[in-house]
């Protein structure tokens, strides 16, 4: 093992910066990155592409976490290691509510932990919340920016074709009648990762906050609503990088 490099995430352990934008898709890496001042590639290894810089004079981390619980806590456990005390997950979702268009953005307040990963980092009676900061951070970015936003509770699973061809599925009844569940006690969308982040971050001490992309609802598209799916991630991007100015010129007061 390199001493001088984390494991999984191969930049410097020491690396010193203390936000972070965290999207899954490593594509995703460089258009966060055009929005920071000489953005630098500093480690690429499997599905984690991280490229610093320096925003407002802070220095931000950009790192892709890949799909899924395991790959997420991993990637926040080195960045925790390398310094990082403030995070945002940038991600996309489906939205679960008829009032969440495609295009809309999402700021979870908290997640259903109904994935793997936090399990075995807390109970399950132990909530997967957002820190109030990041989350109010992000909501004052979204208003700022002129966004369409909700704020609320979000699904975290861990299997996509689970939720899109459930009866495929031998606990298909089961997985049907939670989501059910989750649509009647009014969860807004589904994602894969924010349940893992949160958790972890409460364990390691890490104000970490979230802003998701609806790509599509299939309530919506079940109710009969002609919507188009929607890839322009713009908003969610732009609403990240502007909550951490306001959070970096509030601590800057």
């Amino acid at each position: 093992m390199n001493e001088e490099k984390l494991f999984h995430l191969n930049i410097p352990v020491c690396f010193n910066a203390e936000y972070a934008i965290l999207p899954g898709d490593p594509a995703r890496v460089d258009l966060i990155a055009e929005k920071l001042e000489k953005p630098e590639l500093i480690g690429e290894n499997r599905e984690f592409r991280s490229v610093a810089g320096m925003l407002c004079g802070k220095k931000v981390i950009i790192t892709s976490t890949g799909i899924g619980g395991p790959s997420a806590a991993i990637a926040l456990e080195e960045l925790y290691i390398s310094g990082v005390r403030t995070a945002i997950r940038t991600g996309t979702c489906g939205g679960m509510q008829l009032d969440v268009e495609p295009g809309d953005i999402i700021i979870p307040t908290a997640a259903v932990r109904m994935e793997g990963t936090s399990k075995e980092y807390a109970p399950i009676e132990f909530p997967a919340a957002a820190d109030f900061d990041v989350a109010r951070a992000l909501v004052k970015a979204a208003g700022k920016l002129s966004f369409r936003y909700h704020t609320g509770i979000i699904q975290s699973k861990d299997s996509f074709y689970g939720q899109h061809d459930p009866l495929s599925m031998p606990v298909g009844d089961m997985l049907s009648y939670k989501w059910e569940a989750w649509k009647k006690l009014g969860v807004l969308a589904s994602e894969m990762e924010t349940a893992a982040l949160f958790t972890v971050s409460h364990v390691r001490g890490i104000k970490t906050g979230c802003v998701l992309h609806a790509l599509w609802n299939q309530e919506r598209k079940k109710a009969g609503f002609d919507d188009r799916d929607e890839f322009d991630l713009d908003a969610s991007i732009n609403t990240a990088v502007e909550a951490l100015k306001i959070m970096i010129g509030e601590e800057n007061e």
